[in-house]
């Protein structure tokens, strides 16, 4: 992965930009060794508004994906369509991502937990880390350093 070969994400919309769909990218962004490309379109919306048309678009933009990144607050707004685009990911064997709900404040449907590769919290860390793993395997293998301060070796 680098700035020339990104990542290909698509996050989980219903053809808006939710409070956690720019929270996301707000957490990516904070790596700043992590190149990606976003590909899930928002705006793209079907003039028709046909669910036909929308699951086209759905389609196009997930095929386009390296890793799905499914959102608690898109389930839970409109199960059945964030429900189809994990069938197409699945049917595209494209590996998904589901981050747990912001704030702690209820818990992921299962129905969605058993579906997905990976099962993280709100952390820039996690999240980066998960991606290079089931978009391309990247074993990242980073280790925490914790400072204590007043610590001597001894």
């Amino acid at each position: 992965m680098s700035e020339k070969n990104p990542i290909r994400v698509f996050v989980s919309h219903l053809f808006h930009e939710s409070d956690d769909y720019l929270r996301l990218f707000e957490f990516l962004e904070g790596d700043d060794r992590f190149y990606y490309l976003n590909v899930s379109k928002p705006e793209n919306a079907p003039a028709d508004g046909r669910m036909e048309s929308i699951k086209d678009e759905f389609i196009a933009q997930i095929k386009a994906a390296e890793a799905v990144v499914i959102l608690p607050s898109s389930y839970q707004e409109r199960p059945d369509v964030v429900s189809y685009m994990m069938d197409v990911a699945e049917a595209n064997d494209i590996g998904m991502i589901a981050i747990r709900p912001f704030g702690g404040i209820s818990e992921t449907s299962p129905k969605i937990v058993q579906r997905v590769t990976e099962h993280i919290d709100w952390n820039a860390r996690e999240m980066v880390d998960a991606i290079r793993r089931v978009a391309r395997g990247e074993d990242t293998a980073r280790w925490e350093v914790i400072d204590f301060p007043e610590f001597e070796a001894d």
